[in-house]
């Protein structure tokens, strides 16, 4: 407790008008009081008939109470710290998918590109509320979609891609990496790059290696993992020094994706920079005090200005 202190103390001005107005309602609720200018103080306690009302617990005594409360709860006491609600920060992660007609080949099932949305599907579900944003290239590069929270719709539109809808064929992987990079550099997001593709042109591979120092982390996943074609993306993963993950038929593949994802882990009692509010605790001190204006007669006669009501 020797940290305590309040979050936003100015609420706790909301004291002084409730001190007046809780000695307003107070005096006005004073039956012996329009009395004292006609009886006298000696003979006035022996005439005024509920004397010992005054000392029993009374509305005006609930409504100031109240509003302590709620004025303590409203200033945030806190003496804890707990840890940052983003403390296990998942990483931005914009997906660059090649979608030439190299992608569609069915040696792995359904087929290349298919199997590699189901695992964009599998890598979403287990990143709910982390950014993520979806270019697509062949010949050209294109941001199908900025970096969102919404996993159901870069599922859609990932699932809704093919060759025949790009402008046209080829390999453009060196546009398509540099724009998924300078995506997340313009939106200030640290991030990571997952690159989806079967296999690299040479004249791709020389590009990428160049503009190493420009791109962000990078992990690659390749559909099929024997030949030709899985050869020239190993190099292409050598030469910017990105992971290799291979598809696999389990969930394997996304499990090691998703370690690339979490940036920091809090250890726990480490606590974080972040004040725990314990206001939210009073809340239901609050609404116990309501329960006595249930209870019948339970009023406050007056007005702030002495008269009744």
């Amino acid at each position: 407790m020797s940290e305590f202190h309040f979050l936003r103390p100015f609420w706790l001005l909301a004291f002084v008008p409730a001190a007046l107005i809780a000695w307003r309602l107070w005096r006005s609720t004073d039956d012996r009081r329009t009395w004292r200018g006609v009886i006298s103080e000696e003979l006035l306690p022996h005439l005024v008939v509920g004397k010992e009302k005054r000392h029993r617990l009374q509305p005006v005594h609930m409504l100031l109470a109240g509003w302590l409360i709620g004025t303590m709860a409203l200033a945030g006491p806190a003496w804890q710290r707990e840890p940052a609600p983003f403390a296990d920060d998942a990483a931005a992660v914009v997906i660059v998918l090649k979608v030439a007609p190299s992608m569609l080949t069915e040696d792995v099932q359904p087929d290349r590109l298919s199997r590699s949305v189901q695992k964009i599907r599998d890598l979403l579900k287990q990143r709910p509320g982390a950014k993520t944003a979806l270019v697509a290239y062949a010949g050209s590069a294109h941001r199908v979609l900025p970096l969102t929270t919404d996993a159901e719709i870069v599922s859609t539109f990932a699932a809704e891609l093919s060759p025949d809808i790009l402008p046209r064929e080829g390999d453009s992987a060196h546009a398509a990496l540099t724009m998924a990079s300078e995506l997340l550099k313009k939106e200030n997001e640290r991030g990571w790059l997952l690159w989806i593709a079967d296999s690299v042109a040479a004249d791709q591979q020389a590009a990428i290696a160049k503009a190493q120092s420009t791109l962000a982390p990078t992990s690659l996943l390749v559909p099929e993992t024997t030949g030709t074609e899985f050869e020239t993306a190993q190099q292409a993963a050598r030469a910017i020094d990105a992971e290799l993950v291979s598809l696999t038929p389990d969930d394997t593949d996304v499990k090691q994706l998703l370690r690339r994802t979490v940036f920091s882990n809090v250890p726990d009692g480490s606590g974080g920079e972040r004040w725990r509010d314990a206001g939210y605790f009073l809340v239901p001190v609050m609404a116990l005090l309501t329960l006595f204006w249930f209870r019948r007669g339970w009023v406050i006669r007056g007005s702030l200005w002495g008269g009744s009501a």
